[in-house]
């Protein structure tokens, strides 16, 4: 039985324009945050479309605005991040495709209840991250500024990564507030850096979950191809803007981004 979350059809709003305007603002909080989902997922249930397909087709039109900016963020990558960068990815391609697959057999209510929740530890560990490396890292005999990780922490970090990952396939709205958590775990300061990762992690996932919505054919193309549009716009100019910025601006941004879309959800649900 598939459960509908809510269904509003806004009056005397085109919906081209409307849905245009908010994957544009979702892509561009994506770029700096992630959370864009909080908007564009929602519009796409504003005007109608079943919940289903329209995770289905909110997962298209962001796709690109994430891919955009994870090339602008090329140059931000350091050393750190390019080791940790092989294995992340090869977990998200795994994790992608099966939280599609589940997605596709369950009702998404049972996940959005977790949700809120979700968002409120990461949001939480971002906050402390820089305490909780420092402390593990100790427990580890992990010297600071070593960038070779404890063979325990590696392994649970490619764990965790895997259910965010899945997380990304099922729904994805805040992913990019637990892929930052995860990524301070790991050892990874610079803020710039850890946008990118994110930025191209996220997109991978996206990606092999995309193929496995193609190919159960619950995309509404109409609406994705036209958000795909405003989403990339948005992705592109958002990391650019993003680097400009002040780390600690950058970083108060990711926490109040967390707590706010961890608020919508335990207020909605």
């Amino acid at each position: 039985m598939r459960t509908v979350f809510f269904r509003l059809h806004i009056p005397h709003i085109d919906h081209p324009i409307f849905l245009f305007f908010a994957a544009l603002l979702g892509g561009t909080v994506n770029s700096v945050a992630g959370g864009g989902s909080f908007i564009s997922f929602p519009a796409l249930l504003f005007t109608g479309m079943a919940p289903i397909p329209a995770n289905a087709t909110n997962t298209v039109a962001l796709w690109p605005g994430t891919v955009a900016s994870s090339v602008a963020y090329r140059g931000a990558f350091t050393s750190h991040a390019r080791t940790l960068l092989p294995p992340l990815l090869v977990t998200c391609i795994f994790g992608g495709v099966l939280g599609a697959w589940i997605l596709l057999r369950t009702p998404p209510a049972t996940f959005l209840h977790l949700v809120p929740w979700l968002l409120l530890i990461a949001t939480l560990l971002f906050v402390f991250s820089g305490r909780m490396t420092a402390w593990i890292r100790n427990r580890a005999g992990h010297a600071p500024g070593d960038e070779k990780l404890p063979r325990g922490l590696f392994f649970t970090g490619l764990f965790l990564q895997l259910i965010i990952a899945m997380y990304v396939g099922y729904f994805g709205a805040g992913t990019g507030i637990l892929v930052l958590a995860l990524l301070a775990l790991l050892g990874m300061e610079d803020i710039h850096a850890m946008n990118g990762m994110k930025t191209l992690l996220v997109s991978v996932a996206n990606g092999v979950a995309i193929v496995t919505f193609i190919w159960a054919r619950v995309i509404v193309w109409p609406q994705g191809l036209l958000m795909v549009a405003g989403a990339a716009t948005g992705g592109y100019g958002g990391a650019y803007l993003a680097q400009k910025m002040n780390p600690q601006y950058v970083r108060r941004l990711v926490i109040a981004i967390g707590f706010g879309m961890a608020a919508y959800f335990f207020y909605r649900y």
